[in-house]
């Protein structure tokens, strides 16, 4: 008989929640559910915000989120669930940064809760209540982790670095151009 404590349910209700939310928030990038604007509409807002080229950005976003949240609720392959998620999370949180930190005012809030959490159970893995467990943790090895999260980061500081530069560019475009008038 298994017998399940209060760390495994902690996990389970975390891993419910945070997939839950990131898959819906893929789901509207993708397929345009729950109000979003599908890959199109997405892939225009990716452009606007200095994520080129925007439909393949929204796939990528769409696809951490939708992909990770929904193996992160099942707890599956967590530690490269968790780490899509949070790399997702982080390219929210670059286009958010300016506004500050609460969500009230546009800041990161909201994608840095979902990111740290995402990334948080990444590292500690899914618990006993899930699939990660019943399948002998194939896909949730302990070399998985900083594997993971590392080429993650890597890809990440990447796409964000490049998007910040594009963004500093067009408001140093944007500068000249008022003085030139």
């Amino acid at each position: 008989m298994t017998c399940y404590d209060r760390r495994d349910a902690g996990l389970l209700l975390l891993r419910l929640a945070a997939g839950g939310v990131l898959a819906a928030h893929g789901a509207q990038k993708l397929f345009g559910w729950f109000g979003g604007g599908g890959i199109e509409g997405t892939g225009q807002f990716m452009e606007s915000v200095g994520y080129k080229p925007g439909k393949a950005s929204a796939m990528a976003s769409g696809l951490a989120e939708a992909g990770g949240g929904t193996l992160l609720a099942l707890g599956l392959a967590t530690p490269a669930a968790g780490a899509a998620a949070a790399g997702g999370m982080a390219g929210a949180a670059a286009v958010h940064m300016p506004n500050g930190f609460f969500a009230q005012e546009g800041g990161y809030e909201h994608a840095a809760i979902l990111g740290l959490a995402a990334a948080g159970l990444a590292i500690a893995g899914p618990g006993r209540l899930s699939l990660d467990h019943a399948m002998g943790h194939v896909f949730d090895r302990g070399w998985m982790v900083p594997a993971a999260l590392g080429v993650t980061a890597a890809v990440t500081s990447v796409v964000v670095g490049a998007r910040n530069r594009r963004v500093r560019q067009q408001k140093e475009g944007e500068q000249e151009s008022l003085f030139d008038e």
